[in-house]
């Protein structure tokens, strides 16, 4: 426990569940990684009505859509399986209402996953998928 949650746990303050705390955690690494591979940021969390963008930047001529995996184990399978067929679809209506949003600019799109693993709270490892699934089959973009 860091000194906030101390603070506030003798002051009756909530604190935030754990895997809030690690999902908070793994979108920070994630966002800070793929900044230092020359992704420009745009947002963070972007929400609509039919879904939730963790992190959205711009690299070259394409807009980048990452879903972050945070996890404390590998043991049942990788942090990107939890991506299923269900939650692509949520990601690619998102990502539709984002570039509605802007105004359906003439740019490519791509879906990455960010795998953000945690050993004692702490990162101790990020991968970076690229272009790790493409937009669901009905709702092609173009």
């Amino acid at each position: 426990m860091n000194l906030l949650e101390r603070i506030k746990s003798r002051l009756g303050g909530k604190t935030r569940a754990e895997h809030l705390r690690h999902g908070s955690l793994g979108e920070r690494a994630a966002r800070k990684h793929l900044k230092q591979q020359g992704l420009k940021f745009l947002t963070a969390n972007f929400r609509s009505k039919r879904g939730e963008m963790d992190l959205i930047f711009h690299d070259d001529d394409c807009l980048v859509f990452a879903e972050v995996k945070t996890r404390s184990s590998e043991d049942w399978t990788r942090p990107a399986a939890a991506v299923n067929a269900a939650r692509r679809r949520r990601l690619s209506l998102c990502a539709l209402d984002y570039l509605r949003l802007v105004k359906n600019p003439p740019v490519k799109i791509r879906f990455d996953i960010v795998e953000v693993l945690l050993a004692g709270g702490e990162v101790r490892e990020i991968r970076h998928l690229p272009n790790a699934f493409e937009m669901a089959k009905p709702l092609r973009y173009g």
